[in-house]
């Protein structure tokens, strides 16, 4: 019908350095919590992809693990693969940075993004936190005549201010397409991936300082018993020694992990749900490229 707009559809990377606050931006941005987050680098290690559905238009998000430097563990070069792999796919890339600190890890995400041909939008995060307003004008000035964004747009994600405002210069920028999921879809992963996530969430939270990088998840069972959701859960650790930090003392961490990760789950999934956890042994696991293809941590 004469007068209707053209649906609009894109693919938007959203990257960046560890800890810049791109899980919790993509939470804004779609309204949903997808992303796990917690207050340490390296929490995000899939690409994750989020749908924002409009009447006349559709934005993918692919949250990405922070890209970095001087890490040569497998497991930090598979992270590295997966972020630039997203960025390279994506129609459009949204560059996160924190407006109180930008450093070499920066510089290095965007000398590589100045490689880059699609247009770029910069998302100045946290600044609910910026104490002197007065700094933020030639910070947007210098960042504009280095990278030559289409737009730079002021947000706290936290806070959730600025969202609007970011949502409006991404969808202004999605070309001409057809929607390519349905309207009620928030991501392609499978309620096991999410499951997984849900639990890591709270050993990483609860567990941040102790084991930084040491733990995944597994899903061993997945079970719909009516309005029941039944799962079994594996917390891998790589020595006998972080085994004994995940369990506590008289099993007290192990349950805590465990309680919050239900209350989690059945927010997620809208059910009760019986949690099982185990925590086992896999010697040097994030070093181990076999051992990342079971994990589903070398996939782009």
């Amino acid at each position: 019908m004469s007068g209707e707009s053209s649906p609009r559809f894109a693919t938007i990377a959203v990257l960046g350095r560890p800890n810049v606050g791109k899980s919790t931006l993509l939470n804004a941005l779609i309204g949903y919590k997808l992303c796990i987050t917690a207050s340490k680098p390296q929490t995000t290690r899939h690409r994750l992809l989020g749908v924002l559905t409009r009447p006349d238009a559709q934005l993918a998000f692919l949250d990405t693990p922070g890209i970095h430097r001087g890490q040569t563990r497998a497991l930090n070069r598979a992270l590295n693969r997966t972020a630039k792999a997203a960025g390279d796919e994506a129609d459009i890339s949204l560059w996160v940075l924190d407006v109180l600190r930008q450093d070499e890890e920066d510089e290095a995400v965007g000398q590589w993004l100045e490689t880059q041909t699609k247009p770029l939008v910069i998302a100045l995060n946290k600044i609910d936190r910026l104490a002197d307003k007065s700094a933020l004008l030639p910070m947007l000035s210098a960042l504009q005549e280095r990278y030559k964004p289409v737009s730079i747009v002021p947000v706290s994600a936290l806070k959730t201010r600025g969202i609007d405002q970011l949502r409006d210069a991404l969808l202004a920028l999605a070309p001409a397409g057809e929607a390519q999921f349905d309207e009620d879809d928030i991501t392609d992963r499978s309620e096991k991936f999410l499951a997984a996530e849900r639990v890591r969430e709270q050993v990483v939270r609860l567990l941040r300082d102790e084991l930084p990088f040491s733990t995944t998840v597994e899903i061993e069972n997945f079970q719909r018993d009516g309005n029941l959701l039944r799962l079994g859960a594996i917390i891998w650790v790589e020595r006998e020694g972080q085994k004994a930090i995940v369990i506590g003392k008289g099993g007290a961490q192990l349950k805590t992990i465990g309680t919050q990760a239900r209350q989690s789950l059945e927010s997620l999934f809208g059910c009760k749900v019986h949690l099982e956890t185990w925590v086992r042994v896999r010697e040097n696991w994030s070093d181990d490229e076999r051992a990342l293809r079971r994990f589903g941590l070398d996939q782009i």
